[in-house]
This record gives structure tokens, C-alpha cells and sequence, in this order.
């Protein structure tokens, strides 16, 4: 028989476990791909660089955490003490200006002022329930299997099981280490602790958590025992929404343009919070001496002692008649009204004919059986649904609350850019929770959906239209708001409204594709399932379609439009490529020829381009148009060999050729209708042109020495058809080809084509474009579309010199 462990030894081994498991996890999103593994009886995972951006999101967030402590203590300290001199500043004087004077003050005092002393115990009250809350809507309320089932296994008592419960949530809980340890610093800081901050801040922090613990403990312990499992995560879902207001009314008091009722509040601070576990930590350093010091500590202690020695007790109790509820797991079913137990299958064959005419209803004919079991899945993980449509309302109430801007509804009616904007900027949050999570959220059970008789490329195209139209109900309702402030109405105000719509759609696609990358089927933890360099590079995506949105000219929204479309295209695509393998934690698909090589062959010309033309170039500042053509070929022919070159060593298929299996009668059947249709735009818009005010510019592009429009002939005739050919008709049509039909295809290229051209050539570079992929799909060589290049910029040019 095992000797029975004593306390402090199930203490240790609790803590040591969580601990290690802590470190495991960490040392594996930080150092992964590095150095030499263990053999493993499968194959090796992927390599991966994300403990770069993992460490620097800690550094990020420890940095912004400090920050906003350190503005919370400067701003209280000029709105709560009267005899501030930033308190009767005027208010055109800056944020910056009003903190650099409530430092120097806060420097030159003994210690904080009673009105700032109890406003700030409010907010570390409040950062107290925010590390409670954060912690209790976590994975471990709602996680079926609880380890605290098999911890009673061991050879110890039940109450050292529930303080080595304490103590390693305490060891873990690395939330509260963060928000604690900044408010303390800054506090520390300003009170004159000078560098010996950062060690009081940690054990103030330190001293907390078992606190934060035992209320975590207590909560879900007795939640699991009087509660089912579907009830439970319905309470996360609450739980999860509680802490972000109380973030945001910490975060609003460190603005200086925070919200009057905000401040009233931390006026109006009860005296009784100084007496509270983090207030009598706020006194400890706030203390004038060191008799003040050891009450201040002394009265924590024995707080702490008594609320952790009652919470224990309490635990105990709730636990008197075992750890678990019931014997049967969430699958149980109830007793029927006869006695029998309802089991699944006559559960299902009795609501059968009830579920059919149901179906028979709108909702069958508006949406596809996947749809129907998405939004059922839905309505059933209630804690998934606040988290997708609940909470972006919560996040944008809540800034608009606590940052006093709730009056400020109707400048969205006067100003439609930033409208459409925030609109977006809501319907793409909405996405990035929910379409990014969609192959996430299948779970464990994600391999049946290879069973289905749909493909999980359509299975997946269909969720995307679904959150899709579910991401419009945001930016419709912020337009909805926007119109019943405006008090005109202009055709103006379309176009923001609708390339903000248009971005919908476009980003479901996005968010979706980069979700099946982002997804790591084999993770056994949820929470790190998805990997949160996709997420942060959905969020840098929005951000330039955002600025589209806001941009002045037409031009650029279209530009941005186009490309954000093409490389979610492109990001399909290569999601539709793996998505047979995502169950192989080795295999890749075989290379082939797609949308993506086009786009990094073309961005990587238009940037060697740039660097051959002022290397060529006599004089940076003024380059001619012999280094623009030789920079252009340099680039062009760098490009093509590189390209090649990869393709050889990965064996890729769907090489585009140039010459190989040319047939003579074939290129010119091609080469001859699309070349005179495109000559025929060409000079139809280069005539409206001159009759219109742009027409000094196209004199302006022209003029010159004979050798100018040499040299200008053969970037055009010559350079251009060689190397765009190549990367928009090869790489960009032929990539596509694999995804949408040849109309489509050919569309979707000429957009790209005509967005690289300037603003005036691209409708006419668009219907060349088109004419150019049609002449590629009929001769199936770049041949022919290399000619029909030539032949346009040849007529083009050569009546631009003549005119």
C-alpha cells in the first residue's frame, strides 16, 4: 500500500505538475522547430517561427499594461485631488502636459492623497474581478472531464487536495501576475519606490492570487456540483461578458477625456475598499512609516489566512458528498414521462416527423443542410455565440460608455467615411471570432466531415456565405444608425457604404482560408488550437481595407479592393490544397502552379523593378527612361529564372510554356480578333482622353528627345509583353484556372492587370486583360498573349507619339 502524503508534500506535487505542464507549454509555442527532438513513433510536426511573435506579444502587452497603470495613476491624481495644479489646467492643454505635471507632484508628496488612494483601490478591486472573471471563463468551467476527479486517487487528504488546488491555480494564474503587477509598479513608481518597484509590484501581485484562486475555486466547484454541463456553459458565456466591462472602466480612467459619470464613481469610492485585501496592499506602500507598514501587512495576513481558511471549509462542504454530481456524463438522457429512458436513437426517430415539417419551412429553402446544422451547433454552444455575436456589441458599448462618447451617435450621420469604417471594423471583428474559428470549433470530431458526401471545400465555401450574411447584420445596423442622423442625403455617401459591403464577403473568404491554417487539429488543448499568427494577420489585412474605406480617390479603393480580393483567392486555394492533408501532421499537397505564385512573382517584380532603376540610374533623383527599361527587363528576367528555378526543384505541374507545343494556325486565330478588339479600346479611350481635361497628360508622358521614345518602344513593345505575360497570363490566369472558370478567371486576372496600370489606362488595360487571357486559353501558350501585348502597346504608343 502507498504511504499516505502529507500536506505539503500534495501541495508540492500539485504545484509542481501545474507548473511543469505551464512550462511545457510555453517552452513549446516559444522554442519550437529548435534543436533536435526525441524520436516519435509518428512523423515530426511543422516547423514553426511563432515563438518570435509570441514573445513579442508578452513584451507588447506588459508594455501597454504599464502604460495604461501609469495613466490611470496620473489622471486620477488630476481629476481626484482638487489641489492639483493639473486639476485646474486648462483644457486645451495636452494629455502628455497634464501627466508631466501630476508626476512632478506626485514625486514631490509623501504619499497619494486620500481621494486618490481610494479611487485606486476601486480599480484594483476591480482588476481583482477581472483575474477572477478571466480565470472562471476559461476552458475549466465548461470542460467535461475535471481533473479533480482523479486527483482524489491519490493517497491524501481531501483538504490538502484543496489547498494544492489553490496554491497551483495561484502558480498559473499568469493573468493576474500582469494586470496586478502593473497597477502595483506604477503605484510603487510614483510613491517614490524608485526601481525597488518592480519586485514590490511581483509580490504584491504574488500575495493576491490565492485569493483570486480560492473565489475561482468556490465558484466553479459549487457551479459543477449544483449545475448540469449545458447550463454551465451558458453561465461562461455570461462570465466571459462580465469582465470585459469591468476592463473597459479600468481602461476608461486612464483617458484623460474619460467619461464625468466615470469619475464620479471613483470619486464617490467607498472608504471601507481601503480595508480590502489589495486596498491594505495599497496602504503597505503608501505607508509614512514603519509602524503603519506592519498594520497594514499585518491586517493582509490575517484577512487572507481567514478568508482562505473559511473558503477551504466552505470547499469541503461543498464537496461532502464526493467530487462528482451525478454518475452519468452531459450524454445522459431524462426519463420520459412513462418511465423509459429516453435513449438518442428513439429520441431522433421520435422527433422525426416533427423536425421533417419543420424543414419543409423557409429556413430549408433559404439555407443549405450545412447551414442549418451551423446555426443549430450555434444556438447550442451558447458560449461560442456570445463570444461571436454578442460580444463585439459588448466591446463597442462599452467604449462608447466608459469613454463618454455615447452622445456622440450622431456625428456617425455626418461623417459616412469613418461610418463606414466603424462598420467594417465591427462586421471584420465579428468574422475574425467566428468564421476564422470554423473548422476549430468541429473539435475532435473534425475527421467527420471528410464522411459527408459534399467535399470540405464546399462545406466550407457554404459556412463562409453563412457568416458572411451574418456579418452584415453589424455594418447594415451601424448604416441604419448613420442614416437617421444624417440630415442630407448625397449619392456620395454610397461609396464607402458600399466598399465597406463589399469587404464583407471578401473577408468571410479571408477569415475562413486563413482558419484552415491557423487550425491545428491535433492540439489536444482547445485554447491553442488556433495559432495566433493567422489571427494577427487577418487583423493586418483589415486594417488596409480600413484605410481604403477612408482613402479620397476612387482609384485607391479599387486598388485595394482588387488585391484584397485576389489574395483571398489565392489563400482559398491554397486552403482548398490542404485541406485533404489537415489530418496528416507530415503530408503537403503536391506542387502545382497557383494564384499565390502569381501574386509574390508580381510583387516581387514591381520591387526589383524599383531597385534596378536606381542602381541604373546616373542620378536617383532624376531617373530616365533607359534605366526604367533596363530596370524593367533586369526585374523581369530575375523574376522568370527564379521562378523556374523553384519550380524545377519542387517539381511543380502546370508549368505555363512559352513556345513548347505552338501551333502556328492556332496563335494567330488568337493572336489576330483579341489583338484588334484591343487596339480598338486602346485608341477608343485614348480619344475620349484627349477631348476631356486629362488630356494634357497624355502630352506630358510623351515628350521628349527622339532616343526617349526609343527607349519607351522598347519597354512597351518588347520588355512589357515579355515579363507581364509571364506573371499575369502564366502564374495569376493559369493559377486561377485551377479554382474558378475561364470567364471568371480571365475577370478576375485583367482587374489585377489594370490595378498596376495608372489610373487613365485602366479600363482599356482592363479589355486588354481580358483579350490577352483569351488568347492564352484558345493557343494554351504565352505566345500568343505576348503578341496581342505587343500589338496593343505598339498601336497605343505609336499614336500617342503620332498625335
Amino acid at each position: 500500500m502507498m504511504p499516505r502524503l502529507s500536506a505539503l508534500q500534495t501541495i508540492w506535487l500539485m504545484t509542481r505538475m501545474r507548473c511543469l505542464r505551464q512550462r511545457n507549454l510555453l517552452l513549446h509555442a516559444l522554442l519550437r522547430g529548435f534543436g533536435r527532438k526525441a524520436a516519435r513513433d509518428g512523423n515530426g510536426g511543422k516547423r514553426s517561427t511563432s515563438w518570435i511573435l509570441g514573445g513579442l506579444v508578452a513584451v507588447t502587452m506588459a508594455i501597454s499594461l504599464l502604460s495604461i497603470s501609469s495613466n490611470i495613476v496620473l489622471n486620477l491624481q488630476c481629476h481626484m485631488v482638487s489641489s492639483s495644479a493639473c486639476h485646474h489646467s486648462s483644457p486645451d492643454l495636452g494629455g502628455a502636459a497634464r501627466n508631466r505635471i501630476a508626476a512632478a507632484e506626485l514625486e514631490k508628496a509623501a504619499s497619494f492623497a486620500p481621494p486618490l488612494q481610494h479611487a485606486l483601490a476601486l480599480e484594483l478591486g476591480a482588476l481583482f474581478l477581472v483575474s477572477v472573471l478571466l480565470s472562471l471563463g476559461s476552458k475549466e468551467l465548461a470542460q467535461p472531464d475535471w481533473d479533480l476527479e482523479w486527483l482524489v486517487t491519490l493517497p491524501a487528504s481531501r483538504s490538502s487536495l484543496l489547498w494544492g488546488r489553490v496554491v497551483e491555480r495561484s502558480a498559473a494564474n499568469l493573468i493576474g501576475i500582469f494586470l496586478l503587477g502593473a497597477a502595483y509598479g506604477m503605484i510603487a513608481w510614483y510613491g517614490g519606490k524608485g526601481w525597488a518597484s518592480a519586485p514590490l509590484a511581483l509580490l504584491a501581485a504574488i500575495a493576491l492570487l490565492p485569493l483570486s484562486a480560492i473565489v475561482q475555486t468556490l465558484a466553479d466547484t459549487g457551479l459543477r456540483m449544483a449545475l448540469p454541463a449545458s447550463q454551465l456553459r451558458n453561465l461562461q458565456a455570461l462570465i466571459s461578458l462580465l469582465g470585459l466591462p469591468l476592463m473597459y472602466l479600468v481602461i476608461a480612467t486612464s483617458m484623460p477625456e474619460a467619461s464625468s459619470f466615470i469619475m464620479d464613481w471613483a470619486r464617490a469610492s467607498p472608504a471601507w475598499l481601503m480595508w480590502t485585501p489589495p486596498g491594505l496592499l495599497l496602504q503597505a506602500m503608501q505607508a509614512p512609516g514603519s509602524s503603519a507598514l506592519i498594520t497594514s501587512l499585518c491586517l493582509f495576513a490575517l484577512q487572507s489566512i481567514v478568508l482562505l481558511w473559511g473558503g477551504v471549509i466552505l470547499l469541503s462542504y461543498q464537496l461532502r458528498h464526493g467530487v462528482v454530481r451525478s454518475g452519468a456524463r452531459e450524454s445522459a438522457r431524462r426519463i420520459a414521462v412513462g418511465g423509459a429512458a429516453q435513449t438518442p436513437v428513439r429520441s431522433m426517430a421520435q422527433a422525426a416527423p416533427h423536425s421533417g415539417s419543420q424543414q419543409a419551412g423557409w429556413l430549408e429553402r433559404l439555407l443549405s443542410p450545412i447551414q442549418r446544422r451551423e446555426l443549430r451547433l450555434l444556438s447550442r454552444d451558447r458560449n461560442f455565440l456570445v463570444q461571436t455575436l454578442v460580444l463585439p456589441l459588448v466591446i463597442v458599448f462599452s467604449q462608447l460608455i466608459f469613454n463618454g462618447k455615447l452622445d456622440s451617435l450622431a456625428e456617425l450621420g455626418q461623417h459616412h467615411a469613418a461610418t463606414a469604417a466603424i462598420a467594417f471594423s465591427i462586421g471584420a471583428y465579428v468574422l475574425m471570432l467566428s468564421a476564422f474559428q470554423t473548422l476549430n470549433n468541429e473539435g475532435q470530431v473534425l475527421w467527420l466531415l471528410y464522411t459527408m458526401p459534399q467535399s470540405l471545400n464546399d462545406i466550407l465555401k457554404q459556412k463562409a456565405r453563412l457568416w458572411a450574411v451574418l456579418g452584415l447584420l453589424y455594418p447594415l445596423a451601424v448604416f441604419a444608425i448613420g442614416a437617421y442622423y444624417s440630415t442630407a442625403y448625397t449619392w456620395s455617401m454610397l461609396i464607402p457604404l458600399l466598399t465597406a459591403l463589399v469587404g464583407i464577403p471578401i473577408y468571410s473568404i479571408l477569415a475562413v482560408a486563413l482558419g484552415v491554417f491557423a487550425c491545428n487539429p491535433h492540439a489536444v488543448d482547445t485554447r491553442h488550437k488556433v495559432k495566433p499568427t493567422f489571427v494577427y494577420l487577418y487583423m493586418l489585412l483589415a486594417s488596409f481595407y480600413i484605410w481604403s474605406i477612408t482613402a479620397s480617390f476612387w482609384w485607391q479603393k479599387l486598388i485595394v479592393t482588387v488585391l484584397i480580393t485576389s489574395m483571398a483567392l489565392a489563400l482559398w486555394q491554397k486552403a482548398r490544397d490542404a485541406m485533404p492533408y489537415l489530418l496528416d501532421p507530415a503530408a503537403a499537397p503536391p506542387a502545382r502552379v497557383a494564384l499565390a505564385d502569381g501574386l509574390i512573382g508580381a510583387t516581387a517584380f514591381f520591387i526589383l523593378q524599383g531597385v534596378a532603376v536606381l542602381i541604373i540610374a546616373d542620378d536617383p533623383g532624376t531617373v530616365d527612361m533607359r534605366a526604367t527599361t533596363l530596370g524593367f527587363i533586369s526585374a523581369g528576367i530575375l523574376v522568370y529564372v527564379l521562378m523556374r528555378l523553384y519550380y524545377w526543384r519542387a517539381r511543380t505541374a502546370g508549368v505555363p510554356a512559352i513556345l513548347r507545343g505552338t501551333q502556328l494556325v492556332t496563335t494567330l486565330q488568337a493572336v489576330l480578333p483579341a489583338a484588334a478588339l484591343a487596339i480598338a479600346a486602346g485608341l477608343l479611350a485614348q480619344s475620349v482622353i484627349r477631348h476631356s481635361d486629362y488630356a494634357p497628360m497624355l502630352h506630358l508622358k510623351v515628350d521628349g528627345s527622339p532616343t526617349l521614345q526609343y527607349w519607351l518602344l522598347g519597354l512597351t513593345v518588347l520588355a512589357a509583353p515579355l515579363c507581364e505575360e509571364f506573371i499575369f497570363r502564366g502564374l495569376i490566369f493559369g493559377g486561377l484556372r485551377r479554382t474558378l472558370t475561364p470567364l471568371l478567371s480571365a475577370l478576375v486576372s485583367a482587374a489585377i492587370f489594370a490595378v498596376v496600370h495608372p489610373p487613365l489606362s485602366m479600363l482599356p488595360v482592363f479589355v486588354l486583360g481580358l483579350c490577352t487571357a483569351w488568347a492564352y486559353q484558345r493557343s494554351q501558350t504565352l505566345l500568343a498573349p505576348m503578341l496581342v501585348h505587343a500589338l496593343y502597346n505598339a498601336a497605343v504608343v505609336s499614336a500617342l507619339l503620332l498625335g
